[in-house]
């Protein structure tokens, strides 16, 4: 079934595609920061019919253009690809991701070939690290020895306790998926498998009660632990509120715990960005984005997440099999990614969080007919996550050195919206 021609971006989303001045950033000291991870979308269909899914329930249908499973000269073209970007840049080292979809419907023979491919491809000196997100319920002890043998890590996605995740995460005939993918996780929790263990991503739900989720999360001992906020924007607001105080709770049971049980991504970059420091996550920060998503048929694409605000949000035009991934260094969806504050509304630039924040998640700053120059649609719960933990650190920091606490770590107002 072939999609209507979506309108031009720079008609639903004029800025960054009408209205971001790339030359000028240039003047300015902007440069292109090279792709460091890759998300390759190995299998374009899933086994899983997740309500909340951004690649098949949500605004754009692309995937059904696309091959379910990436053709061998698709393969060796994003081989060929990362390794050509990995040279031309001198990279130490690079992320490959393995997606979909659901990676493991494209078996665990075409996933080793692939990661053999790009391992061959790669300079000497470019250290290759791989990984798979999958939904786990086609994670047997069988294809995990397999991905291990291959020195692929495995992230898995869980909503929490068995109702809270089958009330978004089932089959499309409506049976759950928490019983198989307990299973996969207590694979991935014992002997030689517990290495290979990447984490667990969860999407926040205010209807879920916030403690016994986190409770069933750190009960499989992950490394990590991903909590997203669910994929909406200004035109297509969140279906649900009290995100913030959904996370706050959890925060203060993972922080006030008296041994680090695992690694809580999002609060742990806040953390750090509050103290000085960069985030590794989407959900906040300034940092430059060094992702890059390579589909099915080879399409270059900016983070899969757009696909939520519009269809063709993702696209650059570009495809592996003509292009090099350095051309879409050049696109104004990426370019509006690399340029930090620079590239954030003037009410977000005169928040006093904004260098933590950063916005939030691009993909849920989008507004139709004006794009993506605006606050997160999280602004507020943002905010308040935010400050509630610079207010915990701040705490913290003045009772173990009074005084010592910088000025800069004072509790802001919130933002008007």
């Amino acid at each position: 079934m072939s999609q209507r021609r979506p309108p031009p971006a720079s008609a639903v989303a004029p800025w960054p595609y009408a209205g971001l001045d790339a030359p000028a950033a240039a003047r300015l000291g902007w440069r292109p920061t090279p792709f460091r991870d890759f998300v390759v979308k190995v299998h374009q269909r899933c086994n899983l019919a997740c309500d909340y899914c951004y690649v098949y329930e949500l605004q754009d249908r692309s995937w059904r253009d696309r091959p379910a499973v990436m053709p061998p000269a698709v393969v060796r073209a994003v081989a060929a690809a990362i390794g050509e970007h990995a040279r031309a840049h001198d990279l130490p080292g690079i992320r490959v991701t393995l997606h979909g979809g659901e990676p493991l419907l494209a078996g665990a023979d075409r996933l080793l070939a692939l990661v053999d491919e790009v391992r061959a491809a790669v300079p000497p000196g470019c250290e290759a690290e791989f990984g798979v997100q999958t939904n786990g319920v086609l994670l047997t002890a069988g294809v995990l020895d397999r991905l291990v043998e291959g020195r692929i890590r495995v992230g898995v996605s869980l909503d929490g306790p068995p109702a809270a995740n089958d009330r978004h995460r089932r089959r499309a005939d409506g049976r759950g998926s928490h019983a198989d993918v307990a299973r996969a996780l207590a694979l991935l929790g014992s002997g030689r498998a517990r290495g290979a263990f990447a984490g667990i991503l969860c999407t926040a739900d205010p209807a879920t009660d916030p403690l016994a989720c986190y409770e069933e999360l750190v009960s499989y001992a992950p490394p990590a632990i991903d909590f997203l906020l669910p994929h909406a924007n200004w035109s297509y607001p969140p279906a649900r509120s009290g995100h913030a105080e959904w996370l706050i709770a959890i925060f203060d049971r993972w922080y006030a715990a008296p041994r680090r049980e695992t690694d809580v991504r999002l609060f742990s970059d806040i953390i750090a960005m509050i103290c000085g420091g960069s985030g590794r996550t989407e959900q906040a920060g300034l940092s430059p984005c060094g992702v890059v998503v390579l589909e099915s048929d080879g399409a270059i694409e900016q983070v899969d997440a757009l696909k939520s605000a519009y269809p063709g949000a993702a696209a650059t035009g570009l495809n592996v099999l003509a292009d090099p991934l350095d051309a879409a260094l050049r696109h104004p969806g990426v370019i509006a990614r690399q340029l930090g504050a620079a590239a954030l509304s003037e009410q977000c630039r005169g928040c006093a969080v904004h260098r933590v924040c950063g916005a939030g998640h691009y993909a849920h700053r989008f507004r139709a007919g004006d794009g993506f120059c605006n606050p997160t649609v999280y602004c507020a719960d943002m905010f308040r996550l935010i400050t509630h933990i610079q207010a915990r650190v701040l705490a913290d920091l003045t009772t173990a050195a009074p005084g010592a606490a910088s000025a800069s770590c004072t509790v802001p107002h919130p933002p008007k919206l």
